[in-house]
């Protein structure tokens, strides 16, 4: 057998993050997460915070591209990161109510330049310079003024960001209050709406205005926002639902899934409404939809827990098989003990009306196929296995498109394309016009909220290097520490995952802000981040001590170890290179350490065994040094 290998640098032990590594706002997630194995709450809660300005939010509804790269996960199941995130805003966050705004980032301050990953970077400066001006009444800057058109997860990361680096930011939301699809998009009892006003508050408290009840288009033109504004952030979210082009979808009874939660968020009930409720979708957005249609539909405590045909039913209706659906499982198992109805494997036909014009039913056909051989969208149906759904609404939730009909191009001189997307680089956001820039669902279709973070900071730096010419660069940085006295805690890898409680079916279908998840306590948080490899932490070799006893390879519970003769493993020029460095063309056997980063646990064991202390336990700590070009 022969070996292929990786010779470990910076950027091989940075993936090994692979927690960081995965969040597209670099956030340490091994940082707080071993923060609330010694207990620290707090400096969980500003590890977290500093890079994320919807730290709070994320912890109950963030999509958590972090637990889908745990390491842990290769081993039984990933740390309960989001969870251990809630446990720690809870206690020290926006909606903890200990700290006034402007406190929590001068707390972030205070930690050491170890435990954030830009200490020494301009986001973290220019937060010290910003704080020192508000503190003594001082004009906050006046680098330029920069209009944000949308205040969801981009428009307010950019905001928060551009305030920090020196610049006005208004924000233009055609809502009657900020956060777009935060609040009129998540249900309630998912994210309770003061944790986003606790939010936004800590945003507002850094000099950002906010124009709440402001349609671009309709109360003020894009025109005029170029014309009083040195630059113009399109930040609007996905917040209209995707048509259906089958027959009998128009008329009275069918309503789009984002359109009914926004009108479910307002406390309004739609007169369209009622009777037993047809949901078309399969994903996390069509199970928002039909479980809050389950807490819109009125009926008696007996009868809450368990939907039955005939009493104001709720039937989700999925294109994909239940192996196939998009949809979390959480929400899957949650939907069933809500009393949600689900049938997989449909096709929508047509909708059937009666003679008051309004729906009786939906008729379906059997998907016998979703994806094609190359895994493309390519769904291949059996017309002759059909099924009627009885109904009285049908609820629509089978993607959501952006609406930018505000701008015009010829007017503008922004270009806008087929599929009605402003055309902009989905990275930088920049677009034809050099004073309009792109950010979030808009830039590149919907995605995960914390997408919606990153492109809003990353549209932030561009607009300063727009507005300034300074261009503000990310240099990545690591570095090595031995661990002295390194130990773990007592069977860390054979404790299982912790979920977190959820209320009873019963009582939290009564309302629409009835919470469904509960936080973990102190002592089940402590002993779930338990379960943390520290994946930072890094068997280092010392070729010069060892003396190949193999003793490591013997005492490794997991086998991870391997000694090899270099033969044996696939040569590449910096294999090549290390051998002509360390032996100088000598001829003779060389043997090599494999070590397979996948199977190990960090337990320590090889360097306590080591008679020559030839292997030391080491932490990598890794992030970004912001430098200010000009």
């Amino acid at each position: 057998m022969v070996f292929r290998v990786e010779v470990p640098d910076d950027g091989y032990f940075r993936y090994q993050v692979r927690c960081q590594d995965a969040c597209p706002v670099g956030t340490d997630a091994r940082g707080y997460v071993r923060a609330i194995a010694d207990g620290d709450f707090e400096r969980a809660y500003l590890i977290a915070r500093g890079p994320n300005p919807l730290a709070s939010i994320c912890g109950r509804v963030c999509g958590a591209p972090c637990e889908a790269a745990c390491r842990r996960g290769l081993l039984d199941a990933p740390i309960s990161i989001r969870a251990l995130k809630r446990t720690a805003t809870e206690r020290f966050g926006t909606e903890s109510g200990k700290f006034e705004p402007l406190d929590i980032l001068r707390r972030i301050l205070d930690l050491p330049a170890a435990e954030h990953d830009c200490e020494a970077g301009e986001e973290l400066r220019s937060l010290r310079a910003r704080l020192g001006l508000l503190e003594v009444g001082a004009d906050p800057g006046e680098e330029g003024r920069v209009a944000i058109i949308g205040s969801g997860p981009a428009g307010l990361a950019c905001a928060h960001d551009l305030a920090l680096l020196g610049h006005r930011a208004t924000v233009i939301e055609m809502e009657r209050e900020p956060a777009g699809m935060l609040v009129y998009g998540i249900p309630e009892y998912r994210l309770p709406r003061d944790l986003v006003r606790g939010e936004v508050d800590l945003i507002r408290a850094l000099g950002v205005e906010f124009r709440c009840n402001t349609a671009v288009g309709v109360d003020v033109g894009f025109d005029e926002l170029l014309r009083d504004f040195d630059a113009v952030v399109i930040a609007v979210g996905a917040k209209n639902s995707r048509e259906l082009r089958i027959p009998g979808m128009e008329g009275p009874g069918v309503v789009g899934g984002v359109e009914f939660l926004r009108e479910a968020a307002l406390g309004v009930r739609p007169d369209e409404v009622e009777g037993d409720v047809v949901v078309i979708g399969g994903g996390n957005v069509a199970y928002d939809v039909a479980r809050t249609a389950l807490r819109q539909v009125e009926l008696d405590v007996s009868r809450s827990a368990l939907r039955s045909e005939g009493v104001g039913a709720v039937t989700l209706v999925s294109l994909e098989s239940l192996d196939e659906m998009p949809a979390d499982d959480v929400e899957i198992l949650e939907g069933e003990e809500e009393g949600l109805l689900r049938l997989n494997s449909l096709g929508p036909v047509r909708v059937e009306r009666g003679a008051n014009g309004r729906p009786t039913g939906v008729l379906f056909q059997r998907c016998v196929r979703v994806f094609d051989e190359e895994g493309k969208f390519a769904p291949l149906f059996d017309e002759a296995d059909t099924e009627l759904v009885p109904c009285d609404t049908v609820l629509l939730s089978i993607g959501q498109t952006i609406d930018v009909s505000f701008v015009d191009p010829k007017r503008d001189g922004v270009e806008v394309s087929e599929r009605g997307f402003v055309t902009c680089d989905p990275v930088l956001g920049t677009s034809s016009r050099e004073n309009v820039f792109v950010a979030g669902d808009c830039a590149y279709g919907p995605q995960l909220l914390i997408h919606g973070v990153a492109s809003g900071k990353r549209v932030a730096r561009e607009v300063h290097r727009h507005l300034t010419g300074a261009t503000v660069e990310a240099e990545a940085v690591g570095f090595h520490g031995v661990i002295e006295d390194y130990a773990r805690e007592a069977d860390y890898e054979k404790i299982a995952r912790a979920h977190p409680r959820t209320a009873p079916a019963a009582e939290r279908v009564r309302s629409q802000a009835a919470p469904v998840e509960e936080g973990f306590d102190e002592a089940t948080a402590r002993r779930e981040a338990s379960r943390c490899f520290d994946c930072g932490v890094n068997t280092v070799f010392d070729g010069t001590r060892c003396v190949l006893c193999g003793g490591c390879v013997d005492v490794c519970p997991e086998s991870c170890l391997k000694i090899v003769a270099l033969e044996r493993v696939e040569p590449t020029p910096i294999l090549s290179k290390l051998r002509d460095a360390v032996f100088g063309g000598r001829p003779g056997p060389v043997s090599a350490i494999l070590k397979d980063e996948d199977l190990c646990i960090r337990c320590a064991l090889c360097a306590e065994r080591c008679p020559n202390e030839a292997i030391t336990m080491e932490r990598f700590c890794f992030g970004a040094r912001e430098t200010v070009a000009t």
